[in-house]
């Protein structure tokens, strides 16, 4: 490409215009995703050589191997974005002929990128995926800002931080589609025990995202592929490690699920991902993780294990809210177990469940539903929008006129 940029400069740019997410692709400019868009820079079309230049100098060296041998590759980064702003600010008062873009310019080259160990606080983060496609290399980052954020900033409900607060042992799991925030909410959370309670936090992450800086609590982060090799293998050994609190980064197998469930039955407090839409779903995709022959005692296990579900999914803020400049906001759902909970879980009676969480909003429990009301009430975000999301419109017309709804009528299922 005729006009060279470093990737330290597309990461600093990235925290510049608050962009979420960065795409380097053969054959076109990169392109940031702000608010939800994608936005391709004013650059010319990145060549192989161009991508194979910029990610290679965040390919951590001991992992490129396996980028080469696999075709992908997950790890994370970080950049002191900060200490750049700073610098070029003294750049420019030595040399005020110079444009803000060239004293920017040249305070990132002063600046080192870093990979997960020794990492300061403060500093931007950033998740990389790096695939192989059409025979080069290509990268999707996502940008962690290094502040980790609030149940108040995020806007979740104040049941989330009672949750935290309250539970200490079991499973707590947090589901939802890519991109609906899951890691984010698993942050604070884990924040909030972290600055509350002094407890010994392990995680397990592919890779690490946030950084944790031990408050009360000794906090000792994994990270997959830099730390140790696989899921399997940290999990193995994780109870052995005088767990108070065990974050797995994201269930997606036999190995990772069976690990939690088991963690959360010894007395461990255990935090988790899933990827499913909703919280009914969240069960039938851990079953199938198991055969035939051992799901009766895997629902068993996880009706005694778990104590919550919260299912999330970020919708655009009203434009005209004033809502801190968030441009996403979540609709959540959350199923918290009880008797009767436990008892459908243990006889597969999933299909019920959205009738315990109508009809038990006083506990704490809440629908997708009512939350797109509460949301609309609260200005966060336009009729249409929620109208758009709503699992059944007509039921969250008739909440938002004040028509009482009979639980057994609230049908839902999320838009995926």
């Amino acid at each position: 490409m005729a006009h060279y940029i470093s990737i330290k400069q597309l990461l600093y740019n990235m925290c510049q215009y608050d962009a979420s997410d960065l795409h380097i692709k053969v054959g076109m400019p990169p392109v940031f995703r702000i608010n939800g868009e994608l936005r391709p820079l004013g650059l010319p079309p990145l060549t192989e050589q161009d991508t194979e230049r910029l990610i290679s100098e965040i390919i951590p060296p001991s992992q490129r191997d396996r980028y080469d041998k696999t075709g992908d590759l997950d790890f994370s980064t970080f950049l002191d974005t900060r200490t750049i702003a700073a610098r070029a600010k003294a750049l420019k008062g030595m040399e005020p002929r110079s444009t803000d873009s060239e004293t920017a310019a040249a305070a990132v080259e002063e600046v080192t990128i870093g990979t997960t160990g020794d990492q300061p606080e403060n500093v931007d983060r950033f998740r990389c995926n790096v695939f192989r496609s059409g025979g080069g290399m290509n990268c999707a980052i996502r940008r962690i800002k290094p502040d980790i954020p609030s149940f108040e900033s995020l806007h979740l409900p104040p049941i989330y931080q009672k949750l935290t607060d309250q539970t200490h042992d079991g499973l707590v799991l947090v589901v939802g589609v890519t991109g609906s925030g899951k890691s984010t909410t698993l942050a604070c959370m884990l924040e909030r025990v972290n600055q509350s309670r002094a407890e010994n936090i392990i995680t397990v992450e592919d890779p690490v995202e946030y950084h944790f800086h031990p408050k009360k609590s000794i906090v000792s982060q994994r990270e997959i592929g830099l730390d140790v090799p696989s899921y399997r293998e940290a999990l193995k050994y994780v109870v052995r490690q005088d767990p108070d609190v065990i974050f797995i980064g994201e269930l997606r197998d036999h190995d990772t699920v069976l690990a939690a469930i088991q963690a959360a039955e010894t007395g461990h407090l255990v935090f988790g991902s899933l990827h499913t839409a909703d919280t009914m779903q969240a069960f039938s995709r851990i079953i199938e993780f198991f055969p035939q022959n051992e799901h009766a005692f895997i629902r068993s296990s996880l009706s005694n294990s778990l104590r919550a579900v919260c299912a999330q999914r970020l919708l655009p803020a009203n434009k005209d809210a004033t809502i801190g400049g968030v441009g996403a906001v979540p609709a959540t759902e959350v199923l918290l177990n009880n008797a009767s909970v436990r008892e459908m879980i243990r006889e597969g009676e999933d299909a019920d469940l959205p009738a315990i969480v109508n009809s038990s909003t006083s506990d704490g429990m809440r629908s997708f539903t009512h939350s797109l009301a509460e949301l609309v009430e609260k200005e966060m975000v336009s009729l249409q929008t929620a109208m758009e999301y709503a699992p059944n419109r007509e039921t969250l017309s008739s909440i938002l006129k004040g028509v009482e709804v009979k639980a057994s009528t609230m049908v839902r299922r999320v838009k995926g």
